[in-house]
């Protein structure tokens, strides 16, 4: 058990009483008050010089912050400094929004695992534009993951998608649509054949795009949605998305089972791993990966990367393990 584990990890998870949103927002507003000394030695103690290229961004090592974890990017120079060889901000939306009613973020510890059902809560797409424009590089590339305002009909979610582009493209190097969130009605749909190859078709442009999945789409699905990413000109895929299944969880975490929302963490491990595989043999290795989901540990990332994920992204691994996860992970390549 690290030092993390057995003496920060508790702290963290007693702020706000055991409520798992205040600690996330108590953690980054620690994190983004972080002064550049304190970045510096952390970052001589945890980056790892693991160098990657992938749709011709040139990454520092292949491990990444996924969507979700500093959605409006209030603490961006904390990440690398912890290890992150990418960070990928969001999921930010065209229209401001506060997201779903609270509680709506919860942790399974035995079964290390969360489920939230945040619905994309963000300060919206003009103001990150700002916030980034106003903070420069951060040292390593940067990912702005996409979704649709829920006031937005899906009928216009392309321009809604589109606008959110034209903002941030121009401080991203690659730009993550974000089709596959459990928690915003009727957003899933968009992963059908005709409604992804609209969106590919509107989002053209020299920033890479991705396609983040749902891990519960069937094979013959994820099949027809990566004959479009081929012929739309995706970049790449991200596999994948939190899961609506409850496989996996312990019998304490059976409770927090009837819980809406996306489940991540540990359960969710072979389920992704799965996907990267099908992904990189149903493309042949033509679209590069980034694999996501139930890393929790290196050899859950080497797993990965063995089933064809070029990248991996940590979010409910890092809250568990913390940031030994991310130089571990990294060295696993």
């Amino acid at each position: 058990m690290t030092l993390f584990e057995s003496a920060v990890r508790p702290v963290l998870f007693r702020v706000g009483g055991g409520d798992a949103e205040k600690a996330h927002e108590f953690t980054l507003g620690r994190l983004a008050s972080l002064p550049s000394p304190v970045r510096a030695a952390m970052r001589a103690r945890y980056a790892t010089n693991r160098p990657v290229e992938a749709f011709g961004v040139r990454f520092p090592n292949p491990v990444g912050l996924a969507a979700g974890m500093d959605k409006n990017g209030v603490a961006l120079p904390a990440w690398p400094a912890l290890g992150f060889g990418f960070v990928e901000v969001g999921t930010v939306t065209a229209q401001a929004q506060p997201g779903n009613d609270r509680p709506r973020l919860f942790r399974l510890r035995d079964s290390e695992a969360i489920i939230n059902r945040m619905g994309f809560n963000n300060a919206g797409a003009a103001a990150l534009a700002d916030r980034l424009k106003a903070l420069g590089p951060i040292g390593v590339p940067l990912g702005v993951s996409l979704g649709k305002s829920k006031v937005t009909p899906l009928a216009d979610a392309v321009e809604d998608y589109l606008t959110s582009y034209r903002l941030l493209h121009p401080y991203a190097d690659y730009i993550a649509v974000n089709v596959s969130s459990p928690n915003t009605p009727g957003l899933r749909t968009l992963q059908d054949k005709d409604s992804i190859a609209d969106l590919l078709g509107a989002l053209r442009g020299e920033t890479p795009v991705l396609v983040k999945i749902a891990p519960d789409l069937s094979e013959p699905a994820i099949a027809e949605l990566l004959e479009v990413c081929l012929s739309h000109g995706a970049a790449g895929v991200i596999a994948t998305n939190t899961t609506l299944a409850r496989d996996g969880l312990a019998a304490a975490d059976q409770p927090r089972a009837t819980e809406a929302g996306g489940l991540s963490g540990a359960p969710l491990t072979e389920k992704a791993r799965k996907v990267v595989h099908f992904v990189h043999t149903e493309t042949d290795g033509r679209l590069p990966i980034i694999g996501v989901g139930g890393v929790m540990c290196a050899d859950d990332a080497a797993r990965l990367f063995d089933a064809g994920a070029t990248l991996v992204q940590l979010y409910s691994g890092f809250i568990y393990k913390g940031p030994s996860l991310v130089r571990a992970a990294a060295r696993a390549r």
